[in-house]
């Protein structure tokens, strides 16, 4: 089953036990490391399989003045991510961020990250009226975003405590 959370919802405690399981105790980081302060403000879509989350995303809207950096997590010590070179363009916008993308390692070859994706990209096209969705991945996930149509953008950087990363940008629909 596929959730879709609209802002101001916050998802449940299960998304995210899943997200920090996935993508923050992997790398050591304290719990509260999977929380970010504007997650009210996010599309949140989660996959559950057995009565268990097993894969998570969110989407939020970038605002029209910032260029999309951010820190990369809650907490102390967090990195300052990059932002998208594309949003100096104004056709480029509005724009979303996706985010926190994550599957359970027992559920993944499964689909369910290309679920959350779309249903990331869907709803923040009807949500926010997005034109074009922009990520940061890390770079084990490079070859899943260019299959779902998305394509590199900017220069390679390092989030300090993840690893290498690269920018990525989909155009989710023309404007009107």
């Amino acid at each position: 089953m596929i959730t879709t959370i609209l802002p101001p919802a916050l998802p449940s405690k299960e998304y995210y036990d899943c997200r920090y399981s996935v993508l923050r105790e992997p790398l050591g980081f304290p719990r509260g490391a999977e929380l970010l302060g504007d997650d009210s403000e996010a599309i949140h879509v989660s996959v559950h399989q057995s009565n268990r989350v097993v894969a998570v995303g969110r989407a939020h809207l970038i605002p029209p003045t910032s260029d999309g950096s951010a820190a990369d997590h809650a907490g102390p010590g967090a990195t300052q991510c990059p932002g998208f070179g594309p949003l100096s363009v104004q056709t480029n916008r509005p724009a979303v961020q996706i985010r926190q993308m994550g599957t359970r390692v027992d559920a993944r070859r499964q689909g369910h990250a290309a679920s959350v994706l779309h249903g990331l990209e869907q709803a923040s096209i009807t949500h926010f009226g997005a034109c074009v969705g922009l990520l940061q991945a890390r770079e084990v996930a490079i070859p899943f975003y260019q299959s779902q149509g998305w394509h590199l953008v900017d220069e390679p950087y390092s989030i300090t405590g993840i690893g290498p990363h690269r920018s990525m940008m989909k155009l989710l629909q023309k404007h009107v």
